[in-house]
């Protein structure tokens, strides 16, 4: 009996969690429904930051869906609605952010990290050959090393 309440709170915890918002938005047309699908899919949660609009059910998602929604049903191009949303919450809403002052770090940032970190390998390499050529280099002649022998063969007294 234990185990029926078990399963019985069990289930229905899974099934409280599966619970989704689901848009049913109508569209005019196919076209519009693939804008909107194109859009909320290359848009930035603000709030999840690592999913588009579609995938997101954050509340903001949510309402930025429907603001979506509404602007193309006023006829407002592709642009419009994104730079609407640039506006309202910067480059980062983007996933392809432009390529300005603000967002140079963000593009060239990792060419300039694997350049310095190449580099660093380049020094590093140098400077075990050189160390390689002097350790070569200060090795006993052959009549250094008979002499050593000699001195290390003789007993302190």
């Amino acid at each position: 009996m234990r185990q029926l309440i078990q399963g019985i709170l069990l289930a229905l915890c899974l099934a409280s969690g599966a619970q989704a918002a689901i848009d049913a938005y109508e569209f005019k047309d196919e076209a519009e429904r693939e804008r909107y699908r194109t859009l909320v899919e290359e848009l930035r949660c603000p709030k999840c930051q690592n999913q588009n609009i579609a995938d997101s059910n954050a509340p903001i998602a949510m309402d930025l869906r429907r603001e979506i929604y509404r602007m193309l049903g006023e006829g407002q191009s592709n642009e419009q609605i994104i730079d609407y949303l640039v506006a309202r919450y910067g480059d980062f809403v983007r996933y392809k952010p432009p390529v300005n002052a603000k967002t140079l770090v963000l593009w060239y940032g990792p060419i300039a990290l694997l350049v310095l970190g190449f580099g660093v390998l380049v020094v590093i390499l140098m400077r075990r050959r050189r160390g390689m050529a002097n350790q070569a280099s200060n090795t006993l002649s052959e009549a250094e090393r008979a002499r050593l022998a000699t001195l290390l063969d003789k007993k302190d007294p």
